[in-house]
């Protein structure tokens, strides 16, 4: 199970498009992993932002309802 995970195979040392393939998936999902961190950060951002503007218009029980829709 752990070889499918990984992505090892020893038939992937003999063929060079396999390497080069599985070379190629990874550096997509290190891609994708950096664009999910990139969105967190800017929602989080986004989140903070609004709360400091409702609480700037003294909206603060409506800051409570926005918290609880975040996702988890």
């Amino acid at each position: 199970m752990a070889k499918a995970l990984i992505g090892y195979r020893s038939s992937d040392l003999l063929d060079p498009r396999l390497s080069a393939d599985n070379a190629r998936l990874r550096a997509r999902v290190g891609e994708l992993e950096a664009l999910v961190l990139r969105l967190c950060a800017e929602n989080d951002r986004l989140t903070a932002q609004l709360a400091e503007h409702l609480a700037d218009q003294g909206l603060r029980e409506e800051m409570a309802d926005l918290q609880e829709m975040q996702p988890a």
